[in-house]
């Protein structure tokens, strides 16, 4: 039954091919048509074995050919697949090779690294014919033992570094670097020493000594720390030298001056309600009322406070012999002046060279010059005592703050306790002065000042003039303290 299906099936199938429709409705016998079909089969195939036959030489040449190119491209294949394992393993040659020369390049590194800082520490420990040539036979003065000398207090700084480290290759360098600092130290001493022992000659300009030494202020820095003992043998030296240097100048230069000082000097008679009338010189002689202007008047008092502040000091001996005389204030002027200028050089020069400041700065200054400034206010002390001149304690009290500003401007403030024991003496002596005068006007005897006249009264024109140079001079003051 399957098979009748089937053949039912491709029966009907074959009734719908067109070729098969085409003959049926021509009325064509299917099997005539099926024998022509064949027919034309069997004479195609015919032709084509004929054709198969012409073109066999051809087709036996193609298929030598493709033959060939069979083996070529078997042969290519082998080449690229050699070709492809070559470059497998360049591959792997070349990640090598980076990976050596990333560890060529540490290593290079490293040691380019420890070539530095051995080169640097050989550096630090040799001690070159030149630094033993200048540190024994140069001098001291010339700038190569100066160089040679940092370069020495370097290896000797780094030599005891490498000690407290145990490090056994600067035992081959300490005895030698040793000598050198001795010797160094030796010659450094010498220096200093005859440095300071021109202070002592008289005359000597001190200050041209003091700027040379600052030159070689690196001297004493290196021996202070490589010799504690020289350094402090050279502080003591320069202390006990220019203290005495100081008081033999001052002492001196006080005496001088204190001789152009002139004649007459304000005393109790000088007061304003004191009457000198009855004082005269001689018979004839008419009353001496002119002989205190000076006492009570300003006039050019006042210019030591502005123009001649800052004036140079007064050379006793050119004065002498000009036969020149000074009132107390401008004596008073020129040694401050003097003072001042001298004491700021010295704090500085004490400062730079010896490496001080605040304290131990004051306690030197205080060592070299305490004794001078002892007697400076010895000699003002004597002379407050005596005088009975207002106008004049009253313009060394502001002389005294002017210098005072000075000093503090020049940032020296040693002379600050000096200052104000100055002023501790003229102060309270104004202040007792002035109230002498005015007590001398409360406790005088009217019946005594003479008859009235026409003509101011003395006592009048003393206390104008008194109180118009209080007044002046109060004007001129930069201080807020300043006695009213």
């Amino acid at each position: 039954m399957e098979v009748l299906k089937d053949l039912e099936f491709n029966i009907q199938e074959n009734m719908e091919d067109e070729l098969v429709q085409q003959a049926l409705m021509k009325g064509i016998d299917l099997r005539e048509y099926s024998k022509e079909i064949e027919d034309q089969l069997n004479d195609i195939e015919q032709a084509s074995i004929s054709d198969y036959l012409k073109e066999s030489s051809n087709i036996a040449s193609l298929h030598g050919q493709i033959v060939s190119c069979d083996s070529v491209l078997e042969r290519m294949e082998s080449m690229l697949e050699g070709f492809q394992l070559h470059l497998g393993n360049i591959s792997s040659e070349i990640h090598a090779l980076q990976q050596q020369s990333m560890q060529m390049n540490i290593k290079l590194k490293n040691r380019q690294a420890v070539r530095g800082e051995l080169s640097q520490y050989i550096d630090e420990l040799i001690v070159s014919e030149a630094m033993i040539n200048h540190i024994l036979e140069t001098k001291v003065t010339e700038r190569e033992f100066l160089e040679q000398l940092h370069e020495l207090n370097q290896k000797i700084n780094f030599v005891k570094e490498q000690s407290f480290k145990d490090s056994r290759s600067v035992h081959d360098v300490h005895g030698v670097i040793d000598k050198l600092k001795f010797k160094a130290v030796a010659k450094i001493r010498e220096f200093c020493l005859t440095k300071i022992n021109l202070f002592k000659k008289p005359l000597a300009n001190y200050q041209i000594t003091q700027n040379a030494l600052l030159k070689f202020k690196f001297y004493f820095e290196f021996i202070a720390c490589q010799a504690p003992q020289v350094a402090r043998e050279v502080r003591d030296e320069y202390i006990d030298t220019m203290a005495k240097v100081y008081i033999s100048y001052f002492k001196a230069y006080a005496t001088k001056l204190m001789k152009l000082q002139v004649e007459r000097v304000a005393g109790k008679e000088d007061l304003l309600g004191v009457d000198d009338t009855n004082r005269s010189k001689g018979f004839f002689s008419k009353p001496s009322v002119k002989q205190k202007s000076s006492t009570f008047t300003l006039g050019h008092r006042g210019d030591v406070l502005t123009a001649h502040l800052e004036s140079p000091a007064v050379v006793p001996h050119t004065a002498s012999k000009d036969d020149r005389k000074f009132s107390y204030e401008q004596l008073f002027r020129s040694i401050q002046f003097t003072l001042l200028d001298n004491a700021c050089r010295e704090y500085l020069f004490l400062s730079d060279f010896f490496m001080l400041s605040g304290a131990a700065a004051a306690e030197m200054f205080n060592a070299i010059l305490g004794k001078t400034l002892d007697i400076l206010l010895k000699e003002i002390d004597c002379h407050v005592k005596e005088t009975y001149d207002a106008i004049s304690l009253f313009i060394c009290v502001q002389l005294v703050n002017k210098y005072q500003l000075m000093a503090s401007e020049r940032r020296v403030p040693a002379l600050m306790k000096y200052f104000d024991a100055v002023l501790g003496l003229l102060q309270p002596r104004f202040e007792f002065v002035f109230f002498q005068h005015i007590h001398s006007v409360q406790t005088c005897d009217t019946q005594k000042l003479g008859q009235v006249d026409l003509q101011p009264h003395f006592i009048s024109r003393r206390y104008a003039e008194l109180c118009a140079a209080i007044i002046a001079l109060n004007e001129q003051s930069e201080n807020d303290q300043a006695v009213r």
